[in-house]
């Protein structure tokens, strides 16, 4: 779960665009993609997304820079219908394809009632709450998930057939902020996490509900995309490129009048913000409050950057020859 660091200083959410935007340009991004990607980092990091925020960076130039992702793919729309729509990202970033393919499924959705949209061969696509969040505003409701190339070997954990299990969704409000759910489905049963098995000795149920999720995650963003399960199918060129994604999008009024779910939301937010908190926090929210609430202030008072956030970019600072924003 993100959490704010303790160990932190502020830094402007320009410099921090600024900086992510030259990384990226002398790893070798053209630099309108370059300026994309720090919009969607940095706008992250305002979220206090800063699992897949700024930080990021660090690895995504050093693939590029390196060719194990390809610095300046050639996205094509390679297959679509009135309803769907496959992109191929050419081996770079999965930003980029998935970015386009998702506006592409936006509009075949407002004008057909519901769209699908698959990218491929590409990277990383980053947080997959930056797709739901394009339906703001059309009056659509939003699915998002990616999946990935796994290392799945005989006799380990089962916990690893869960990959990394991103999903969003989107369900807009009138007036409050929007329902808009973003979470790995795995996120505190991986290898690193310290409380798996104790979560899985009181709450096995828990644990099958995050496979399950997560094997949705692999199954619909990751191989109806083309991916091979196992490394040694790899179907693509470059080896970074080891992911595909999925999205839904659907227009509310195939069911009910728009304005009147939007406004039933509103009700459902200020219903929730009166109910008893979870022991430890102070607020009761639903999900995309808390990076609304966060957001607001870190664009006033500065992003706060915690020690390890410093290191990654200052380490990567020194390699590529640019300075740091603080």
């Amino acid at each position: 779960m993100n959490v704010p660091p303790k160990d932190s200083i502020r830094v402007s959410h320009e410099a921090m665009r600024s900086f992510v935007a030259e990384a990226a340009t002398v790893a070798g991004l053209p630099g309108v993609r370059a300026n994309q990607l720090a919009g969607w980092l940095t706008d992250n990091d305002l979220r206090g997304v800063v699992s897949h925020g700024t930080q990021q960076i660090a690895t995504y130039a050093r693939l590029m820079r390196d060719g194990v992702l390809n610095a300046n793919p050639d996205v094509q729309v390679v297959k679509e219908t009135p309803v769907s729509v496959l992109v191929d990202g050419d081996g770079g970033l999965g930003y980029f394809p998935a970015y386009e393919g998702t506006l592409s499924a936006i509009e075949k959705a407002k004008a057909s009632g519901i769209a699908v949209m698959v990218s491929r061969n590409h990277g990383h696509f980053g947080a997959a709450g930056i797709y739901s969040r394009l339906g703001l505003g059309h009056d659509l409701l939003m699915y998002v998930t990616s999946g990935h190339q796994m290392r799945m070997k005989e006799g380990a954990p089962i916990y690893s057939a869960g990959g990394g299990s991103p999903m969003s969704f989107l369900t807009p409000t009138s007036e409050e902020t929007s329902l808009i759910l973003d979470f790995g489905a795995m996120h505190d049963l991986y290898d690193s996490s310290k409380h798996r098995e104790t979560i899985a000795e009181i709450a096995p149920a828990v644990v099958f509900r995050s496979l399950g999720l997560g094997a949705i995650c692999q199954s619909w963003g990751g191989l109806l995309s083309g991916l091979g399960i196992e490394e040694a199918r790899r179907p693509w060129e470059y080896e970074g490129a080891n992911q595909g994604a999925f999205v839904i999008a659907l227009r509310i009024d195939l069911f009910t009048d728009p304005e009147r779910l939007k406004q039933e939301m509103d009700v459902y937010v200020r219903k929730v913000r009166d109910l008893k908190p979870l022991v430890g926090f102070d607020q009761a929210l639903l999900p995309g409050t808390i990076e609304a609430i966060r957001e607001r202030e870190y664009r006033e008072e500065g992003i706060p950057v915690g020690a390890r956030h410093r290191e990654r970019l200052e380490e990567l600072a020194g390699e590529l020859g640019i300075e740091v924003p603080w």
